[in-house]
């Protein structure tokens, strides 16, 4: 089997985090958020994935190689010259993905963190025989997105509503699809969206099917769904394998502490972290609900919430970091300091407090 997956574009939502590398490659509980999506279609037994891409290409498959040769999975580019959407691509890349099998293939947008059942939507989608499925999630709010409506037994969909502004259905497209190769044939070569234009067709021919996706999902591509994310995924891994997370007199609720990294005395961490490779945590430090990323040293008594903490920075003695505060890679906040929500470009040394949310260059 082969599967897509929908890299696209600069990933200006999670900057300063994407000013040094493509969005796929952020750190997400202490993996490339890509990764997470490639080892689920290899455990199903995808054999090929095609990154569809418009940014950097060169940059994600050198990282790649490494992990073609661990996972023994095959990872290829198709490179975009121009945006194409979510359509556009499937179209380019037409010849990796239509191998004469017959077989059908996942295509998957990066952004999304859930429990990826893909071996159940495989056997969805032989039963229903039609000629697309994709994956549905409930939502709290659905007039904030494309809600799909379907037809509750058999999961047929019957058509698609955007943002709705009287309540149809609180399901919405989850971004995994699973189609079959004549698919590409209904696809031109030009920027175009398979949510707008493609679905909505073949729904009208009746043969695309929803499934409800079980377990959690969330869209990661920006910064306070990402911390929302890390929540859902911690909760999940303490479900299905929670001796892969910290424990310990100083940890509360789910926490991911990766075996490298160095934790001191009396700190107190948790709920909700991530402690990437190589860190350093001082004593007395309190963490919650945050992503400590590789490299970066936390002193002493320092104090951080709700925040991400990008590559190799540093946060000072006694500092308190929170409301969304992102630090870009090699930030170094100085002793004493408060962050209220600031948002700092890489390379960037902090001496003074940022008392409300802002971008600091």
């Amino acid at each position: 089997m082969k599967a897509q997956i929908l890299v696209g574009g600069f990933g200006t939502r999670l900057r300063p985090l994407t000013l040094s590398v493509p969005k796929p490659l952020v750190d997400f509980a202490n993996k490339p958020m890509i990764l997470h999506q490639i080892e689920a279609l290899k455990a199903i037994g995808v054999t090929e994935v095609v990154l569809a891409i418009n940014y950097q290409p060169e940059v994600m498959l050198n990282f790649l190689k490494d992990f073609e040769a661990k996972l023994g999975i095959r990872i290829t580019c198709s490179q975009e010259t121009e945006p194409l959407g979510t359509a556009g691509p499937l179209a380019l890349a037409r010849d990796k993905l239509a191998d004469g099998s017959g077989e059908p293939f996942f295509v998957l947008n990066s952004d999304v963190i859930s429990e990826y059942p893909l071996k159940e939507m495989i056997e969805f989608h032989k039963s229903h025989g039609g000629e697309a499925s994709i994956m549905v999630t409930k939502v709290d709010e659905p007039s904030k997105y494309g809600v799909v409506v379907l037809e509750e037994a058999t999961g047929q969909v019957e058509r698609f509503v955007e943002k709705p502004k009287l309540f149809v259905g609180n399901k919405i497209n989850a971004g995994i699809y699973l189609l079959n190769p004549s698919v590409l044939g209904r696809i031109k070569l030009r920027p175009t969206s398979i949510e707008k234009e493609g679905f909505p067709k073949i729904a009208a021919e009746k043969m695309l099917y929803a499934m409800v996706l079980p377990g959690f999902w969330m869209d990661i591509g920006q910064p306070r769904d990402y911390i929302t994310g890390l929540r859902l995924y911690l909760d999940s891994l303490r479900k299905k394998d929670a001796s892969k997370l910290a424990s310990g007199t100083h940890i509360v609720g789910n926490v991911l502490v990766h075996e490298s990294a160095k934790i001191g005395e009396g700190c107190l961490i948790g709920p909700d972290v991530a402690i990437g490779p190589g860190c350093v945590v001082e004593a007395g430090v309190r963490l919650s609900r945050c992503t400590v990323m590789r490299g970066v040293r936390i002193k002493k008594h320092a104090c951080i919430s709700s925040s991400i903490i990008g590559w190799h920075s540093t946060v000072g003695q006694w500092a308190r970091v929170e409301n969304m505060t992102i630090l870009g890679e090699d930030v170094h906040v100085c002793d004493e300091i408060y962050s209220n929500g600031g948002v700092v470009l890489p390379h960037k040394e902090i001496k003074s407090s940022i008392l409300k949310p802002e971008i600091v260059m």
